[in-house]
């Protein structure tokens, strides 16, 4: 694959990255860079391994053989937590909310305040319900009340809280898979808008989705995988979505290129 961001700018590198399952070859020799700042996509058909790059990336599995640096220094993510200890945070199609506790209770899940002596923590929720509100303010325009119950949003709703959450706990890159699958056309705009808020404050986004139509409209660049193989990037103001097509399925005036 053709390397992005190869000048000082590039947030992360990927050198030769394999990984098996058994006999399935799930990555193969993929190496790509993704430059500080920017919404870099990544895409490719089923199977083509974007899901376990991005789960290599940010710690949920170690490749096989393969070299990651973030921020100019090797990193080998042991776990999703030592990933978010750096400023990774992932933000997956499941969204990874607690149901039927509060927004402000998902901000702070595993991220507790407490308050009081050492041996009788008490949970400090009236300042974790204000700062919750704060932190989401800094990305959503209509914040929802952040003591209602996750299960009673909207599947938009959840979405932007998710991917809110993954920027207000100072990360730097914030992966998502599929960040708008299974949503409608207002909820997908409204998280755009979240994602555009992400890149604006400074954060580095790379977005897995199948939706060219999202890719070519929220992202600078992007990176195509087929099955496991690095196929090229493209800068998307300088292609077409029929090239990518191209690219995705294999077609022969494009095998090989980039």
């Amino acid at each position: 694959m053709t390397d992005v961001g190869l000048g000082p700018d590039a947030i992360l590198r990927a050198q030769g990255i394999n990984k098996n399952f058994g006999a399935v070859v799930a990555l193969e020799n993929v190496s790509f860079a993704i430059p500080k700042g920017e919404i870099i996509g990544l895409v490719g058909d089923n199977g083509a391994g974007k899901s376990t790059l991005v789960k290599i990336i940010s710690g949920v599995l170690a490749p096989d053989s393969g070299m990651i640096e973030f921020e100019g220094k090797p990193a080998t993510f042991a776990s999703p937590a030592e990933a978010r200890a750096h400023g990774v945070e992932t933000v997956y199609q499941d969204l990874a909310l607690a149901p039927n506790l509060a927004v402000w209770a998902n901000i702070y899940l595993g991220r507790e305040l407490t308050r009081g002596p050492k041996i009788m923590h008490v949970l400090d929720k009236r300042a974790m319900v204000a700062n919750a509100d704060n932190m989401l303010r800094r990305f959503i325009r209509n914040v929802p009340p952040v003591e209602e119950s996750v299960e009673l949003l909207s599947g938009g709703q959840r979405q932007v809280v998710a991917i809110a959450r993954a920027g207000a706990w100072g990360s730097k890159l914030i992966l998502m898979d599929e960040p708008t699958a299974a949503l409608g056309v207002a909820e997908t705009k409204a998280v755009e808008e979240v994602i555009f808020e992400l890149k604006r404050q400074g954060l580095t986004v790379l977005i897995i989705s199948h939706n060219l139509d999202q890719i070519f409209r929220i992202t600078s660049g992007v990176c195509v995988l087929r099955r496991g193989r690095p196929i090229g990037y493209r800068e998307t103001a300088k292609t077409r979505p029929e090239e990518i097509v191209l690219m995705i399925t294999g077609a022969p005036t494009i095998a090989g290129s980039g």
